[in-house]
């Protein structure tokens, strides 16, 4: 694939994701014209940036699709639901149109041709010869040679009008030109409805040359030809004559939607101007050569001259309001190209290269810097100590180049919503908040799916038909909400619905029937609603194509796992249910913190350390303390990891924080900050529980990086299995 195709694919699927997402505004606000200008320039973008790649069969298709698209802004078809659906499902097939050309196919399969061809069976239905009039309506129209419309409906007929200045030269007469036959010849473009011939040169009786010409006409034309064909008319007596076309209230306004609607071109005022038919060519060159001749006041000769735009006003031939739309348009497009300049496109392998580099580059600064303590040279380590602060900066910078928002991957589910509401036959609305939070590529790129199977089982099973809603005093439509927001060194996503929530004894009875539960087996309601991670698990009474297979949520979770993330889901019958997703922002180099348990080190990340307290020696028979009237549970690491060797006499707690629980992990040292470039552990480690990966240090020893919200899980489990045993236990026991 050469690079010029290469751009197309990844611009042309920019485009049409805009132009989808206004498709999908455009349901919701139908009367919003400058949506339905963004739809159109997006799909006149592709058309053309198709055509100069030579992509025959994108642009064939992208133009049956803007003709409906341009009849849509023209006002002469309506929004409906089945003209977005169709919209819809030819961004579809321009998606599948650009597979094709990536893959580097010379055609289309037969598969997608065929699909293509019922679309565009669909898309005539709407390009036929047809006018809008009121109430909506569509009735067939002809026109007659002069292109005047006579609506079989008994339409209004339009009397604005073209206004026509014409004054002729002196010397017309002695050219052997009439001026009545170009009047004529203009009445053969439509119906000249007022003419006024306008004598204000005519010299006394006595002073009158037989051979001059002294007339000039203010005409009133109604027509449907532009105003380059009007001005043809004069061709033949333009150099000796001024003329002056103005053209009628209506195309004001249409000059001003056109110049709106055009191409994000680089452009010149006065090409603006012509292109939107707001001005001739002829016009442009004699407004051109006024300007050459016209100096600015204090110029003093210099190239400065009079605005175009200002000269063109003041010879009439051209509004002041159609002016100042060009000189928007203009500008727009001059902030644009100077936004666009300071952006650069990078592969993103490359980056991926680059984060590499600066992760060796941390580990060898980090063994630099370890080698100067050693020296005991103070110059050595405060030039090391610069390195590292250098280094982590570099580091920073780095690991932002790969930093994405969210929020395009949450517009995406736009389409979801509504396609899958129309198939259950709910009503369904999305919002979606904190769209512009920030994550790595990567980690965008892989959260996808996960998102996917959530959204959707919600709308299958979370929400309600709108009668049963109704019945429960709710509003007919149902929500989903997607939101994103940064905590404690994570990003957390949430996917929340409105609807009934989780059925804990329909979930509980599934679990007893599948023999994943035993039935005298006691479980907390949060163990039951967890329930629905376990492969295999489903309420659904029957498989429909949402759901009922089993497969899904326990793919969900290991999904987000591979991530190093957290998947929880807290729900309330008959008031709905919240699914939470925790993932770090990046997936490449953090913030740590060293700690010793006897010869092996363990770094825990920086951003989930809350303080670092000494363990009091009391401790030694219970697994929790009092700290400041909190009760802190803590874990072991010498106990947890099998550490041989004897325990320290002095130890240290490092206390963490995640989703709202705080723990304790119990060390033997402390050994500080540390930048960690975190390599994942081999497909042998899978299993292991509490490490979340592996890095090197300076000394070139390994540490194992600790999986802080595994280690919170696993002890917050235990408390709760704990005290729910206890309120078990009959009360004479418990007494005991």
């Amino acid at each position: 694939m050469d690079e010029l195709t290469s751009v197309f694919i990844q611009e042309g699927r920019e485009q049409l994701q805009a132009m989808e997402n206004g498709l999908l505004d455009l349901e919701q606000d139908p009367d919003n014209h400058d949506n339905i200008n963004g739809i159109f320039r997006a799909a006149h973008t592709i058309k053309g940036a198709s055509g100069v790649i030579e992509c025959h069969y994108i642009e064939n298709f992208m133009h049956r699709v803007e003709n409906v698209l341009d009849r849509l802004r023209n006002g002469e078809i309506h929004v409906s639901g089945d003209l977005t659906g169709l919209l819809l499902r030819c961004c579809d097939q321009l998606g599948r149109l650009m597979d094709v050309l990536e893959a580097g196919d010379p055609e289309p399969s037969a598969e997608v041709q065929a699909a293509g061809e019922s679309l565009q069976i669909e898309l005539n239905t709407y390009t036929a010869h047809a006018a809008p009039v009121a109430g909506g309506a569509i009735v067939e129209v002809e026109t007659d040679a002069a292109g005047d419309v006579h609506s079989s409906g008994g339409g209004v007929v339009n009397t604005d009008s073209w206004h026509i200045s014409v004054r002729f030269g002196l010397h017309m007469l002695r050219g052997g030109m009439d001026p009545l036959s170009f009047i004529r010849f203009l009445g053969s473009l439509g119906e000249i409805i007022a003419l006024e011939t306008v004598p204000d040169v005519m010299p006394p009786a006595a002073e009158m040359d037989p051979e001059s010409c002294y007339l000039g006409f203010e005409i009133r034309l109604q027509t449907r030809s532009s105003k380059a064909d009007i001005e043809r008319v004069f061709d033949f007596c333009r150099d000796d004559c001024e003329l002056r076309i103005l053209p009628p209230n209506s195309k004001l306004h249409e000059y001003l939607k056109l110049i709106h609607d055009l191409p994000e071109d680089d452009m010149r005022l006065g090409e603006i101007l012509v292109r939107a038919g707001a001005l001739t060519q002829a016009e442009l060159d004699e407004g051109l050569r006024a300007q050459l001749q016209v100096r600015l006041p204090g110029a003093e000769g210099a190239a400065e001259s009079t605005p175009i735009g200002e000269i063109l006003v003041d010879k009439k031939v051209v509004h002041k309001e159609v002016v100042e739309a060009a000189v928007h348009k203009q500008t727009q497009l001059s902030e644009k190209k100077a936004v666009e300049a300071r952006l650069i496109r990078v592969q993103a392998d490359k980056l991926d290269q680059l984060i590499d580099l600066v992760g060796e580059l941390v580990i060898a600064g980090a063994s630099a810097n370890l080698l100067a303590q050693r020296s005991g040279q103070s110059e050595l380590v405060e030039s090391t100590s610069i390195l590292s602060r250098l280094v982590e900066n570099i580091r920073d910078s780095a690991l932002q180049l790969r930093m994405v928002q969210i929020g395009e991957t949450f517009t995406r589910f736009n389409r979801v919503v509504r396609d899958v509401s129309k198939e259950l036959g709910k009503e369904i609305d999305l919002i979606i908040t904190g769209a512009d939070t920030e994550l790595d590529k990567s980690v965008v790129e892989k959260i996808g799916d996960p998102l996917m199977h959530l959204v959707r089982n919600c709308m299958d099973h979370g929400i309600e038909p709108a009668a049963v809603r109704e019945a429960r005093g709710k509003s007919r439509r149902g929500t989903v909400e997607l939101n994103a927001y940064h905590d404690s060194g994570s990003i957390v996503i949430e996917v929340v619905d409105d609807g009934g929530g989780l059925p804990r004894d329909k979930i509980l009875q599934k679990a007893i029937d599948k023999g994943m539960v035993q039935p005298t087996q006691t479980l907390t309601d949060q163990e039951i609603i967890n329930l629905i991670w376990e492969p295999g698990f489903s309420t659904a009474d029957q498989v429909t194509n949402l759901s009922g297979r089993g497969v899904g949520m326990d793919v969900v979770r290991r999904n987000i796992q591979n991530l190093r993330g957290s998947c929880e889901v807290n729900s309330t019958e008959g008031e709905g249910s919240k699914f939470t997703i925790r993932l770090p922002l990046t997936l490449a180099i953090i913030d740590g913190f060293l700690v010793g348990v006897g010869k092996a080190a363990y770094v825990i990340p920086l951003d989930m350390v809350v303080e670092c307290i000494e363990l009091k020696s009391n401790t030694a028979d219970r697994d929790f303390l009092n700290l400041r009237g909190e009760v802190l549970p803590f874990v072991r690491l010498r106990e947890l990891f099998e550490i041989d060797g004897e325990q320290p006499a002095r130890e240290n707690i490092v206390v963490v924080q995640h989703a709202g629980q705080k723990a304790g992990i119990v060390v033997d040292q402390l050994m500080g900050e540390f930048q960690t470039v975190i390599k994942p552990l081999g497909t042998i480690f899978r299993h292991l529980r509490g490490i979340g990966g592996s890095t090197i240090l300076g000394s070139g020893d390994v540490a194992l990086i600790l999986d802080v919200q595994s280690l919170i899980h696993r002890k917050t489990r235990q408390e709760e299995r704990s005290m729910h045993a206890n309120s078990a236990l009959p009360r004479s026991t418990q007494a005991n």
